[in-house]
C-alpha cells in the first residue's frame, strides 16, 4: 500500500494497488498546472485510491470540459485528474506521494 498527502497534511491518501507506470508530461497545459517543466503522473484504480482525512479540502478545477484536476483548497498541491469518461481511472500526481515507489515503466510524454 502507498499512502501520500498534499503539502499542508490535511488531505492523506492510501493506493492499494501497486505503482508500476510513471510518465513525465510535458505539455504545455501540465506545466502550467504543475508550474514546473513536467508533471511526473501514475495511473491508479479509482477503486484503489481513497482519502483518508480532509475530503473537506478537496477542490476541483476543470481547464478542459472533460478533465478534473483536483487539489488542495488549503495549500494548493495537486492530488490527481479524472476523466469524466474514464471513471474507472486517476492520474495520481507522484510528487505527492509519502511512501516510495520503484517502477519499471517510466516514459515521457
Amino acid at each position: 500500500m502507498h499512502k501520500g498527502s498534499c503539502l499542508c497534511r490535511k488531505i492523506r491518501y492510501a493506493v492499494t494497488d501497486d505503482i508500476d507506470e510513471v510518465s513525465m508530461c510535458h505539455c504545455k497545459q501540465r506545466q502550467k498546472a504543475q508550474g514546473s517543466a513536467f508533471a511526473a503522473v501514475a495511473p491508479i484504480r479509482s477503486a484503489a485510491f481513497r482519502i483518508t482525512q480532509g475530503t473537506e479540502y478537496l477542490k476541483e478545477y476543470r481547464a478542459t470540459p472533460n478533465r478534473a484536476r483536483v487539489f488542495c483548497s488549503e495549500c494548493g498541491s495537486p492530488l490527481y485528474s479524472a476523466r469524466d469518461d474514464l471513471p474507472e481511472m486517476k492520474r495520481l500526481r507522484l510528487g505527492t506521494l509519502d511512501t516510495p515507489i520503484l517502477v519499471n515503466k517510466r516514459y515521457h510524454a
